[in-house]
């Protein structure tokens, strides 16, 4: 069995799939690695890192993609090398089937096997293949790091002489994996935080980690079997504004990070809202790609609303890649272990298998 990857387009993502320690642990299995030459240099790994373990590196992509396989990416590859692809090939990645669904069901039609893992079913099994929380938790802690880089007053209380300085308060909208995240590195580095979610069971989440939970009174609990928020009823929404624009008016940093998979982000931090906000205030919408939670967000621009500074990029883990990759590549052998029939030494696609028939693009 042969399993490759090649480089990604490095304009839009610099993590990769396979990383030294994940092609070892591949070429246990029995698997033949292939990759494209320069395939992690960007991040300081060099190709005779991975000559050394056995991995074959390459200068032509189409032989690579051709003659592979399973093939895993960060995301579905150009539309040149996506028509190399042929029957009954594996193709893993983060493929956002909701926004590429033609192209997709292009592949589909040729019978590859399709696996998008934001699909992974929320089970205990999955866990250790688990992508999105991986990438997440990344992502909250750097949408902190960011924000506290752009923010002009200190973090913590400090107590001086001269004279004491207030801690900074955080607000983060949306706790999931990110958030917590968020709440988690805000407040180890002494901020107060506080934080919202329409899910009620992340407020004793929120408060383990020393974070104030801010209910909606009469709240309603929002959230899927599969753990996800889903949709407010207009009630609600009313209820959350109201509770949120007294509340921004008192603090100085604004971690959005609510999703719902498939969909639009909601917009919850409206213009009169913000209108309302100090000036230095910072937001950062890790939502933006999706459309997202704040009014004014633009991808990979920083926003001045009157001195609130409103930012938000299309790929913050492009600032985080070596970490995010390690996390990737172990996510993904994971998985390709559960698909791999080790005795026959084949893909063995499983539809009894949850992990398998959620994944699975048909």
């Amino acid at each position: 069995m042969k399993i490759t990857s090649i480089l990604e387009n490095q304009n839009i993502e610099k993590r990769v799939a396979i990383t030294p320690e994940i092609a070892k642990k591949y070429l246990s299995l029995g698997f033949e690695v292939s990759l494209s030459e320069n395939y992690a240099s960007h991040l300081g790994i060099q190709d005779e890192e991975y000559k050394v373990l056995g991995v074959s590196i390459s200068k032509n992509d189409k032989d690579i993609i051709t003659n592979a396989d399973v093939i895993v990416q960060l995301s579905l590859l150009g539309n040149d090398k996506s028509s190399l692809l042929k029957k009954n090939q594996t193709f893993v990645g983060v493929l956002n089937p909701y926004d590429n669904e033609e192209q997709i069901n292009d592949l589909v039609k040729k019978q590859i096997n399709i696996f998008s893992l934001e699909l992974l079913p929320r089970i205990t099994r999955a866990q250790s293949m688990d992508v999105l929380s991986s990438q997440a938790n990344l992502a909250g802690y750097k949408a902190v790091v960011e924000s506290f880089a752009n923010f002009e007053k200190a973090i913590p209380m400090m107590m001086t002489a001269a004279g004491t300085i207030p801690a900074a308060k955080v607000l983060v909208v949306g706790a999931g994996v990110a958030g917590l995240q968020a709440i988690a590195t805000a407040k180890r580095m002494g901020a107060i935080v506080f934080a919202t979610d329409v899910r009620m069971a992340s407020k004793e989440q929120v408060e383990s980690l020393g974070g104030k939970f801010l209910t909606v009174e009469g709240v309603e609990n929002l959230e899927t079997e599969g753990g996800y928020a889903k949709e407010a009823s207009d009630e609600f929404k009313k209820k959350q504004e109201e509770l949120l624009s007294e509340t921004l008016k008192k603090i100085d940093i604004v971690i959005c990070t609510a999703l719902i998979p498939g969909k639009k982000a909601p917009l919850i931090i409206k213009e009169d809202m913000i209108n309302h906000m100090k000036a230095g205030s910072i937001i950062y919408d890790l939502a933006a790609i999706q459309g997202g939670n704040t009014a004014y967000t633009k991808v990979n621009e920083i926003v001045d609303k009157d001195g609130v500074k409103i930012m938000g990029e299309s790929n913050i883990l492009n600032k985080l890649p070596t970490s995010a990759s390690n996390l990737y590549a172990k996510n993904v052998f994971n998985f390709v272990s559960n698909l791999y029939d080790k005795e026959n030494k084949k893909i063995n696609i499983n539809l009894d298998d949850e992990i398998i028939e959620k994944t699975l693009i048909k």
